[in-house]
């Protein structure tokens, strides 16, 4: 990435050049490596590169990678955060003195080369310059789940043999001092919100922190700086640890900094105009590249989100900050969807027809769109006038340029939701072991219910495909990781003797190489009978015939018959916390249905017939019982993306599921007519 890049007001100025490799570049960014994986934080890998295209581009550190931003960039603002109301801007220039003078404060408190800095808390300017200053000074940069319980973060910080913990405020810092004493690499811990409560030689302020690192030399950072290497491990990710305990992801230097080259160009990223809003989890692969790692890459610009986004305040700051791209996971989406119909739901009778005949031209147009037709349906420059502009405006996404969804599967009744609105999301497919993406959709090349194609550079390939074309999908990449930390058995499960990532996931091309996963592996329900079935085919299509339900899971395996777990549309309160009051949208099916309730508890406890009659008839061979909550993040059933967590669910619920099967120990009965919800 030597090449120079275009200045803001020059937006057509020709991308960088590939540099071509010789021993002499190569010697200053790579360690020598003879193997593509390693599990040991201090070893290099052999980088996946090639003689030519993308995947030949010059290895590059983060640290090179910021300071072609900061030469180029330097006065464009980066991160912005809100301060008592207002919003606080840091520019290019001043973000990298500061991971600089966060970087000396840590090899004040002793950060060791290779160790870890655990960083738990919720997104803002000070977890992306912990992430950065902790890279600079030779650690491995580490997230944490906020929803970590104490004893899961101890599990973090002692795999990473973290000498810092970087936390938010006295909340988690509570959480770290509970297992302080089963943390034997730990120096120091930083608080970057709020006072401290209590006094003690290894707890800083953030404040006290940055200020730590005054009288180191520039030399001593700038020796450390230049021992970097970009095959070298600089950042961890978690893996949500469903079954198990969590696996970190180590990638390197060129894991990142290749990858943003690979990500951004068919995304069509502009340097120094993108805008994006930092709300999902840090310590995530996807956020952490969207929010921070694309945007260093392009000079773009971060909004910080409030703690409580996913609680409600999100729609707020996405009308303040107007982004130019929007990273949204399926339940944001089906959020703001249920929100749109419950306000259309109230509109005037005439304002509803509008709406319908909107949203049938912008289904139609953004159909033939998705198939390259050029026409454009009649009266679509009303529908946009009238109603699409209107929507975008009333999101905050009249200047998004792209809208993605990805990090757990969406169903098609969403996609063709908001394609009817003229907002097509565009599905990304990737793994933290790929840093993220691995197949991006955009406006440009897109189909629905498909996760686009493989990124530049990278390749796809299906293991032992069946008569369908369905295989594993395995990714090749410089996006690859290097390794599960101090894990081989697990590495060595993840990456084949070739060096292909298998993903676990089940998916098949389309004949203009759309990637479409269809299960995963370890998700796929054997039956007692030896049936094969994947899940999510039919949760989703359970889900779009009875829209009253909110999540859907299949249980059958080694079980004779199939059956499911449903919850009910209902309000969630200011903490996120699923409530029994119905939702605007379940209260309109109810009402379709001559029901009063009103209440989850009132339907399940009055058995209410029409509503248990309209989802078995939405789904006559499947066997349910609806739970009295719905499924979230505190409560364990979703991860931290809102991924179903289907080993915990069963173990939640298994009292549940057992009523449903006990029917089937018993020796047999004369025929009776079977109860709703208990067909075979």
């Amino acid at each position: 990435m030597a090449g120079k890049r275009g200045c803001p007001c020059c937006p057509n100025t020709e991308e960088p050049k590939a540099v071509p490799l010789t021993s002499t570049s190569l010697a200053t960014t790579l360690a020598p490596a003879e193997q593509l994986w390693t599990t040991s934080r201090d070893k290099a890998v052999r980088l996946r590169m090639e003689g030519s295209g993308p995947a030949s581009e010059t290895p590059i550190t983060i640290h090179q990678l910021f300071l072609e931003t900061v030469e180029n960039y330097g006065d464009h603002p980066a991160l912005v955060s809100k301060k008592d109301g207002q919003w606080v801007t840091l520019t290019y220039r001043q973000y990298y003195e500061q991971c600089r003078a966060a970087a000396k404060s840590f090899l004040k408190l002793g950060l060791e080369r290779y160790h870890g800095v655990g960083i738990l808390g919720f997104n803002t300017a000070e977890w992306l310059i912990a992430d950065i200053g902790c890279i600079f000074a030779g650690g491995l940069a580490a997230g944490i789940y906020t929803t970590n319980s104490p004893e899961a973060c101890q599990y973090v910080a002692a795999n990473c043999e973290a000498n810092v913990v970087v936390v938010e405020d006295k909340k988690q810092l509570d959480k770290i001092l509970q297992v302080k004493d089963q943390l034997p690499h730990l120096k120091a811990i930083v608080q970057y919100k709020g006072d401290l409560h209590q006094r003690a030689p290894f707890l800083y302020t953030w404040d006290e922190f940055m200020k730590l690192g005054e009288d180191v030399p520039n030399e001593q950072l700038n020796a450390v700086i230049d021992s970097l290497r970009a095959n070298e491990c600089c950042t961890l990710i978690y893996t949500s640890g469903t079954t198990g305990n969590p696996k970190g992801v180590m990638l390197s230097h060129d894991n990142i900094t290749w990858t943003t080259q690979a990500a951004g160009m068919p995304a069509g990223l502009d340097y120094a105009e993108e805008v994006v809003i930092s709300y999902l989890p840090l310590s995530h692969a996807a956020a952490q590249m969207n929010d921070l790692w694309l945007c260093m890459r392009y000079a773009g610009t971060t909004y910080f989100a409030e703690p409580d986004a996913l609680k409600g305040s999100l729609g707020a700051t996405m009308k303040e900050v107007r982004p130019t791209s929007f990273l949204g996971v399926p339940r944001v989406w089906e959020k703001i969807q249920e929100k749109m119909r419950a306000a259309g739901a109230k509109a005037s009778p005439m304002k509803r027809r509008v709406a319908d005949w909107a949203k049938s031209i912008g289904l139609q147009y953004s159909y033939s769109a998705m198939n390259g037709e050029n026409s454009v349906p009649w009266g679509f420059t009303l529908a946009n006038t009238l109603v699409f502009k209107k929507v975008r405006a009333a999101l905050g996404l009249d200047r998004c340029k792209l809208l993605f969804t990805g990090a757990a599967p969406i169903t098609k009744e969403s996609l063709e939701y908001f394609m009817s609105l003229n907002i097509p999301l565009m599905e990304l497919y990737g793994m933290s072991e790929s840093s993220g993406p691995h197949t991006i959709s955009v406006p440009t090349a897109f189909r629905v219910a498909s996760c686009g194609k493989v990124m530049r550079g990278c390749k796809t390939k299906l293991e032992n495909p069946d008569k369908d074309g369905n295989g594993e999908i395995c990714f090749w990449g410089r996006n690859v990781f290097m390794g599960y930390l101090n894990m081989p058995d697990k590495t060595t499960e993840a990456l084949d003797e070739d060096g292909w990532l298998h993903s676990g996931d089940l998916g098949k091309h389309d004949q203009y190489e759309f990637l479409y996963i269809t299960g995963r592996i370890k998700e796929l329900i054997i039956t007692a009978g030896g049936e094969n079935i994947p899940p999510v085919l039919i949760e989703d299509a359970l889900k779009a015939e009875a829209p009253i339900v909110s999540n859907a899971m299949l249980i059958g395996d080694k079980l004779k018959f199939l059956s499911m777990l449903l919850t009910l549309k209902c309000i969630t309160d200011d903490n996120g916390e699923p409530t029994d009051d119905l939702s605007q949208e379940a209260l309109d099916i109810c009402r379709q249905n001559n029901v009063t309730a009103t209440k989850v508890s009132e339907i399940i406890a009055n058995k209410e017939p029409a509503i248990y009659q309209s989802i078995q008839e939405a789904f006559e061979r499947i066997n349910w019982v609806i739970l009295e909550r719905d499924f979230s993040i505190s409560g364990g059933e979703l991860g931290p993306t809102m991924k179903l967590r289907r080993p915990i669910v069963v173990k939640m619920y298994q009292e549940k599921i057992d009523e449903m099967y006990a029917w089937t120990l018993l020796p047999p009965k004369p025929k009776e007519p079977i109860s709703v919800g208990q067909h075979e």
